[in-house]
């Protein structure tokens, strides 16, 4: 190998290292910049199979790889997200939503304006700049993408540069009439290098930068395409190992879409190409790789829109319910495990919709604690039964703490914006709030024990106050964990005058408890548990104020300050 030689292996090999690292600063710019309005897409996904599909689309558009959007998916069906009707229309829409970037790929053909070497190096430096000096996080964001595109279309002219001084030569010539001469060998080899490469995306890239040197047939491009159509479905399956039965048929309905259509296609093709060899052979453009790209996908998903249902149920029939999805007999922390599933970590606006979900799952099973705990002390039939019922509870709350925890350290160190950063803040926190509220009542549980065991009870005006604090007490909890689920500010400001009442509650019922025991209307006993009791529930009460100011904080400070102002006036609710 020459000097020469070596060169141009370098320039191909540095050049597809920033096509794709391109792709992955840019796709990583558009989620950031997409922000909530991602969430809000995967929130149309209803029964309509339509709209699934627009949603698939869009999204993968947005982060600019099928590969991951199909992991997202399996990721949340798995979560019990998205159920395989829904998926099976993301899915469809992803193959869709792949081919923007072949058509980024083949502006170089439209003009001399639009070829890389043109713009490229202009929009690099808007982008650094906007990166290094600019104050505004939307124009920060704004640069990377800028930076990703450029660097993308930079990798683009090194790849073309590196294979121009060859692409008369036999090898190249060779391999392509080889490929073109047998169809299935040539969809092995586009299946093979989008494996390897984990993106079709990428893979097509490859293919028309070739395409652009005039070194690719149309006989060998479009089997090659129909190749890397059936690698992309390699991510996802290897994702789907080890997931639930509903995740791992997700997976397989995706390789069951690419598979048909590439079966279908590829006959018809081969039929065209034997009754027109000579267009065959013929170069193939870089625009027309990206339209048969687009025919494809599209006409693919047309094609089997209808059997759609009928692909769910074949792989449904491959992945039988025998073969367990595991959710049989686990526990509110394991289905808390399962839930927090790492493949929605690929989308950090998804990740965060997912973690304020399994934090309100934690919150109700901290409410249900309070709630048995203050049934014990009222004295229920079930006493007994409840009482055991908090003790186990609290340690699934425990456990459920470090899961949210570990994934919330998961979350945070993902390129999230400013606003999702504050919000990931407040949930470590609002975590640590819901596990001391679920201290305080096992704290009550044990106090409503020692009730039962020391046969002790509460007068008759004691037992008519601790019911008047304890309901004030669970009020202001639900209404703190309403405020965490719908991020409301008037729910969180609402709570703040249940907290007052508590707080008043508990300095008046104070007092009247000593004055009864001064006056010996109360056993000291007693006295002690029901001093002990008022107290765990006043700081129940202070965590669910906690919780709700974590709210108000995510708040836009004119906004927040305005509810303030309106609660003050209403004397604290």
């Amino acid at each position: 190998m020459s000097i020469n030689d070596l060169e141009m292996l370098f320039w191909f090999v540095g050049g597809l290292g920033m096509f794709l690292y391109g792709m992955h600063i840019m796709a990583d710019g558009l989620q950031r910049m997409a922000g909530g309005r991602m969430q809000k897409l995967m929130g149309l996904l209803t029964g309509n199979r339509l709209m699934a599909i627009l949603v698939g689309a869009g999204v993968t558009a947005l982060i600019q790889s099928s590969s991951a959007t199909t992991v997202m998916v399996v990721g949340f069906v798995n979560a019990g997200m998205l159920d395989l009707s829904q998926a099976v229309g993301v899915i469809m829409g992803a193959n869709i939503g792949t081919t923007a970037t072949a058509w980024l790929v083949s502006l170089g053909e439209w003009g001399s304006m639009f070829k890389p070497e043109f713009f490229s190096p202009l929009l690099l430096g808007i982008g650094a700049f906007l990166v290094l000096f600019s104050k505004s996080e939307k124009r920060g964001k704004a640069g990377e993408i800028l930076v990703g595109f450029s660097i993308l279309f930079i990798g683009l002219s090194f790849l073309s540069d590196a294979i121009k001084p060859y692409r008369e030569a036999p090898v190249f010539r060779e391999a392509f009439r080889i490929l073109g001469g047998n169809p299935l060998l040539a969809v092995a080899a586009g299946a093979a290098v989008t494996a390897v490469i984990q993106s079709s995306s990428a893979s097509v890239g490859i293919l028309q930068t070739m395409a652009l040197n005039g070194v690719v047939s149309w006989k060998s491009a479009v089997f090659i395409m129909l190749g890397q159509n059936i690698g992309t479905c390699v991510t996802a399956l290897l994702s789907g190992a080890g997931a639930g039965k509903n995740a791992r048929r997700a997976s397989v309905i995706h390789l069951l879409f690419n598979m048909v259509g590439a079966g279908v296609f590829g006959t018809l093709m081969y039929v065209v190409f034997r009754l027109s060899p000579g267009e065959g052979l013929s170069p193939i453009k870089s625009t027309e790789i990206s339209v048969f790209h687009t025919v494809f996908n599209v006409c693919n998903t047309l094609l089997l829109l209808p059997f759609a249902d009928r692909l769910v149920a074949l792989s449904s029939w491959m992945i039988r319910d025998g073969d367990g999805d595991g959710k049989e007999g686990l526990t509110s922390s394991g289905l808390m495990r399962r839930h927090l599933d790492e493949r929605i970590l690929e989308n950090p606006a998804f990740a965060v919709d997912a973690v304020l979900g399994q934090v309100d799952v934690m919150g109700q099973e901290t409410l249900k604690n309070v709630q048995a705990s203050l049934s014990a002390i009222a004295g229920t039939e079930s006493e007994k039964e409840e009482i055991g019922a908090v003790y186990e509870r609290e340690k699934e709350i425990n456990e459920m703490e470090k899961l949210l925890t570990t994934f919330l350290i998961r979350v945070d160190n993902l390129p999230l914006t400013e606003g999702q950063h504050r919000t990931i803040r407040n949930l470590f926190y609002t975590v640590s709030d819901l596990e001391r509220v679920g201290d305080h009542a096992e704290n009550i549980a044990e106090l409503a024990d020692c009730l039962r065991r020391e046969k002790l009870s509460f007068s008759r005006k004691g037992s008519k106050d601790m019911e008047l604090i304890a309901g004030e007490t669970v009020l202001a909890l639900e209404s703190a964990l309403r405020a965490r689920r719908t991020g409301s500010a008037a729910e969180a400001a609402r709570e703040a005058g249940y907290e007052n009442k508590v707080d008043e509650l508990e300095e008046k019922l104070r007092e009247k408890h000593i004055q009864r025991l001064s006056k010996g209307k109360c056993r000291p006993e007693s006295g002690v548990v029901f001093l002990d009791l008022i107290s765990n529930l006043e700081r129940i009460a202070d965590h669910a104020t906690n919780i709700a100011e974590y709210v108000m904080d995510e708040q836009p400070a004119g906004h927040r300050e305005g509810l303030e102002n309106a609660e003050d006036m209403r004397g604290g609710g």
